[in-house]
């Protein structure tokens, strides 16, 4: 059953962030995922929830996604990530 990693992201700083990207970008590609969704125009349906940008990776399975989020890979992107945002990340298995 695929998984979903969503991610509500406030960038800090857009130079570094940058690297983080094109390191977590092959991350994510390595490890079997997918983005479903990297940025775009936001729009709040309901709730006071107004992220800057939200990201959602799709992979084959939670295994699969648990995997990449524990990689040296990602450890490294990680790295610069947290000097470049403020991040929230959730995992969720997808519908059955």
């Amino acid at each position: 059953m695929a998984a979903y990693v969503i991610v509500d992201m406030t960038v800090t700083d857009p130079v570094r962030i940058e690297e983080y990207r094109k390191l977590a970008g092959a991350a994510v590609v390595a490890y079997g995922g997918r983005f479903v969704v990297r940025g775009g125009k936001i729009e709040a349906l309901e709730g006071d929830w107004n992220p800057q940008r939200i990201v959602v990776l799709e992979f084959p399975s939670v295994e699969q996604a648990r995997k990449w989020w524990s990689s040296p890979e990602y450890r490294a992107a990680c790295e610069i990530r947290n000097r470049a945002a403020r991040t929230r990340m959730i995992l969720v298995e997808g519908a059955r």
